[in-house]
């Protein structure tokens, strides 16, 4: 049921509550209309671009609604792209083009924002600073300035009045959700409410530039003297938790590839370096810049690669990188049952999980995808297919994981527009050779023994006297079994109620038979008000039972 809790926050927003509602009805209901040629009912359920909302795939009229809903969706949709266990991969990629058209603020608010949040004047802050906003995305803008200094800055500054928006939609999406979690049983599978949950923390901290502005520190220090790769300063002094800046990065975007030939780039040169730069975020620091479309994705003199909107970043602990390497390791081994279990240990298997037909599945995948030679193995499609295979089986998968697999294919089809032969899989190959490596180290193998040996250690310490407490306990007669039986307390009492309803009967017509004084017509009074209390009884007990098993 929809908390209590919740109702007063959905009639606060009760006419967005609607416009949310009537959109998705919009979008959803249009397939009712597929077949009435009816141009002036047609013309109410068309795309922005003119098509016809009913000749649409799913995937984009899903994109479509979010984007009319404004930023908190279109966030939404660009969170769920990284979730192909959820939407599926066809879904994923239509969410990938999500995009914002957010006006831009004036430049007196921009002003007002920053010396809000930063405590001095515009003009004391920066030797210069353009107040025409050089883009504008869903939850900031972006200003180019000039430091006292003469370094060239640019300004990311939030938009007024977006948190509070944020928040608003994010309570009206939570009453939704425990609509769909209560009330539909395949929205239920997915568990609607922990991934809103999980997508309002990742939200709620993309609204704090502080995070972005830490990420920038770390990947600085990861990267520190590699001249590959160029990671835009943070200014601490003129960052904040709604502004943030950073370093200018002069180059040409990864999306424009006619400029960079014109420019005598190397297109498979920087398409593999770029590939390296995120593997080794991946599978040697754990830390990962999330988003690696091109336009994120600079080329600068001398073929470094500089990056760009670090607001979206993706983390990989011990645990979960062993994990995933092991599904990285049965795949490369055509092991379909290592396959099957890695994916399991992953992931969160329904209850009726049909394992032997997931092994089926993965058997065919194995035999499809383990024959290519390296040089034609396609990442992307691979990793795509067996999310295929994932969503059909209803596992869903941790977001980590579904990030860090989109993070992979979207990596595949970046290079692909710098060069069409390149091949994700050969870059991955000598990443494998170093896992492999780093498995069989003996620094690695050390800290295991450790870490065992802790755990021993603490289990021989705990046991003897856990045992001789127990010993204890049962000696003086004071250990007790608890045992927990769920509505066992109902079953005993319906029994109890049934016995004593047979009783009252098989008494009452004794006496009824027996014609026991007083009577009426000779018919015992008292045996007469036995029966009727008793089928009274019974007829309640049988209605219990029934909506019980409703």
């Amino acid at each position: 049921m929809i908390k209590i809790q919740t109702i007063p926050r959905v009639l606060r927003g009760s006419k967005r509550f609607q416009e949310i509602v009537s959109t998705f009805a919009k979008y959803g209901l249009a397939g009712w209309l597929k077949n009435v040629n009816v141009d002036w009912l047609q013309k109410h359920f068309q795309s922005p671009d003119g098509d016809r909302i009913s000749d649409l795939p799913q995937g984009a009229k899903l994109r479509l609604a979010l984007t009319e809903l404004g930023t908190t969706f279109i966030k939404l949709g660009q969170i769920l792209s990284t979730r192909p266990d959820l939407v599926g991969p066809e879904v994923m990629q239509e969410l990938a083009m999500l995009q914002s058209g957010t006006p831009a603020d004036s430049e007196e608010v921009v002003r007002g924002i920053i010396e809000d949040e930063l405590g001095a004047s515009v003009e004391e802050l920066f030797a210069e600073f353009n107040g025409v906003a050089a883009a504008s995305a869903s939850i900031g803008q972006v200003h180019f300035a000039t430091l006292h200094d003469g370094t060239q800055v640019v300004v990311k500054v939030q938009h007024a009045d977006i948190e509070k928006t944020i928040r608003s939609d994010l309570d009206i999406m939570h009453a939704i959700a425990q609509l769909a979690e209560t009330y539909s049983e395949d929205a239920r599978r997915f568990k609607p409410v922990d991934t809103l949950e999980e997508f309002s923390r990742a939200l709620l901290t993309e609204l704090d530039f502080t995070q972005e502005r830490r990420s920038l520190d770390r990947f600085a220090d990861n990267f520190a003297g590699d001249d590959n790769v160029f990671i835009p300063a943070a200014y601490a002094d003129q960052s904040s938790r709604r502004v943030l800046t950073m370093g200018k990065l002069d180059g040409i975007s990864l999306s424009n590839a006619e400029k960079l030939t014109e420019q005598g780039y190397d297109l498979s040169l920087l398409a593999e370096r770029g590939a390296n730069i995120f593997l080794e975020m991946i599978f040697r620091d754990g830390f990962y810049h999330a988003d690696p479309h091109p336009g994120n994705i600079f080329a600068l003199p001398g073929s470094t690669i500089g990056l760009l909107d670090f607001g979206m970043v993706g983390r990989i602990d011990e645990k979960l990188r062993e994990q995933f390497e092991d599904l990285m390791i049965a795949a490369s081994d055509q092991d379909s049952l290592g396959l099957c279990d890695s994916i399991c240990a992953l992931g969160s298997a329904p209850k009726d999980l049909d394992t032997d037909q997931l092994r089926v599945e993965m058997g065919e995948y194995v035999a499809i995808y383990g024959g290519q030679s390296l040089d034609e193995f396609d990442v992307g499609g691979s990793l795509n297919r067996m999310m295929e295979i994932v969503r059909r089986f209803n596992i869903l998968l941790p977001s980590r994981v579904s990030m860090l697999i989109k993070v992979l294919v979207m990596l595949e089809g970046t290079a692909r527009e710098l060069n069409p032969q390149f091949n994700l899989a050969q870059i991955l190959e000598p990443h494998k050779k170093m896992i492999v490596k780093r498995r069989l180290s003996p620094v690695r193998l050390m800290k295991k023994a450790r870490r065992n040996a802790a755990d021993w250690t603490r289990l021989a310490e705990m046991a003897p006297r856990e045992l001789a407490d127990i010993l204890n306990q049962i000696k003086r007669g004071r250990f007790d079994v608890h045992l927990e039986h769920r509505k066992l307390d109902v079953l005993i009492n319906r029994m109890i109620t049934g016995i004593l309803t047979a009783a009252l009967f098989m008494g009452s017509a004794s006496i009824l038979s027996n014609k026991v004084k007083p009577t009426f017509h000779e018919v015992s009074i008292f045996g007469f008000s036995g029966c009727v209390v008793a089928v009274f009884m019974g007829f309640h007990l049988v209605r219990a039972i029934r909506r019980s098993r409703d």
